[in-house]
């Protein structure tokens, strides 16, 4: 009898407080990957504090309750095991991977940091400092300039998704340790949890390790964040943001285009997959980089979101070459909107898409990334085994139907660096 692909088949639970954990065993290494992803991204600052949140992670794991933070630092150092806190619109995840023996331990030390943080003054002085560098620096690349304006244009007015994730110095340095409690108490809780656990252990022990670590956690559901759709830009928008001290310039091109939960989904990755998506790849790369040779850099990105997220094109040129760039850019975004993508295009992506999934779920980290995303946007625990058929349903016309939204005249451009517009 043939055996039968029952994909990833994660083990899912819902804890009484709210908890969603996810534990998917594998035993082709002694180790265990944990993530950990709290939906209080950046979404979640105060509208005149944007960078609260991105602080906030940068303090969580310098001392919580019951650990001073050098305690913390040895109980990591001393398991070999580095600790990654990263903030994303909406999500604030804490990840790491240690060896199986030790997941009892380090799942109960992520609760700690996660649920009782104390933020001491002296680390968040230490911090501030180096959040405040880091903010310095991207105030001083270009590639970053031009993102952050180009995301500042597509959601004007405040949107949380065109807010500067780290904030601006002069927010950072106002922002004390009772405003970081005060988020904290508000958005951290059991609810807007999802922990996700792959690795060398059994399930049952995950739940009942997990059960132990946060049934106890008892704080109410945060308030919803009101986040408003964005409609597409009716007009051409372009901003020039002069860094003469710099060798290249930046350009960021873009659109506001669909929100994750559109089933037009698939077709726009696709097409995004034939347009860019890796670089040389795509046509941007073809274009611009081989055949015309005027681009450090050229790809697309699409980030679906919760609500309508961008299509970006991004380049990196000598100054000289702005102009013609752009107008590259504009020629392939016109004729993938007037022609769609061909037949071989389609297939290539998909087969690229669907190929490339097995090599993405080989590690535990991987697999607990692929499920968080899964979760976080209610993709079903069979999403890995659904995806490539739901690739293959899609249809040139899909992809032109897609492509057709897509309109240099309602193009936003921003370009960072020594350039100078000339119209």
């Amino acid at each position: 009898m043939p055996l039968v692909d029952t994909g990833l088949a994660p083990a899912r639970t819902t804890f009484e407080n709210g908890v969603v954990l996810l534990a998917k065993e594998t035993r082709t290494t002694p180790a265990v990957t944990i993530n950990l992803g709290m939906q209080a991204g950046s979404i979640c600052d105060p509208a005149d504090q944007p960078g609260t949140t991105f602080l906030l992670s940068r303090v969580a794991d310098r001392g919580t309750a019951t650990r001073s933070a050098d305690e913390v630092a040895e109980e990591l150092d001393g398991r070999g095991i580095s600790l990654t806190i990263t903030v994303t619109r909406h999500v604030v995840y804490l990840i790491c991977t240690c060896l199986a023996e030790d997941f009892e331990p380090v799942l109960t030390l992520l609760g700690d940091i996660l649920i009782s943080p104390s933020f001491p003054e002296s680390e968040l002085a230490t911090r501030k400092g180096e959040v405040i560098t880091a903010i310095r620096q991207d105030d001083d690349n270009p590639a970053v300039r031009a993102v952050e304006g180009l995301m500042a244009l597509l959601y004007p007015d405040g949107h949380p998704y065109g807010r500067r994730t780290k904030g601006s110095v002069e927010i950072v340095e106002g922002l004390t340790r009772e405003r970081l409690m005060s988020i904290h108490r508000e958005r951290f809780a059991p609810s807007a949890l999802s922990a996700v656990v792959v690795g060398d252990v059994d399930v049952r022990r995950v739940r009942d390790v997990s059960a132990r670590v946060f049934e106890k956690w008892k704080t109410a559901a945060p308030a919803p964040v009101s986040l408003s759709r964005v409609a597409p830009a009716t007009r051409r928008q372009r901003l020039i943001i002069p860094m003469m001290n710099k060798a290249q310039a930046d350009v960021a091109y873009g659109f506001t285009t669909i929100a994750r939960a559109d089933p037009a989904y698939y077709a726009w990755w696709l097409m995004n997959h034939a347009l860019g998506q890796y670089s040389m790849s795509g046509r941007l790369g073809d274009s611009i980089r081989e055949r015309q040779g005027m681009a450090y850099y050229v790809f697309s990105s699409l980030d679906a979101n919760v609500v309508e997220g961008p299509l970006q094109v991004r380049a990196g040129v000598s100054p000289a070459n702005v102009d013609r760039a752009i107008r590259s850019i504009d020629e392939e975004i016109a004729r993938l909107a007037r022609e769609g993508i061909t037949s071989k295009e389609l297939d290539d992506s998909r087969q690229y898409l669907i190929y490339s999934m097995p090599r993405a779920l080989e590690t535990n980290p991987g697999i607990a990334n692929f499920l968080q995303n899964a979760e976080f946007f209610d993709l079903g625990l069979d999403y890995d085994r659904r995806l490539p058929d739901l690739l293959r349903a899609v249809t040139v016309d899909d992809v032109r139907a897609a492509s057709s939204a897509l309109d240099p005249a309602r193009a936003t451009i921003v370009v960072a660096g020594p350039y100078e517009d000339r119209g």
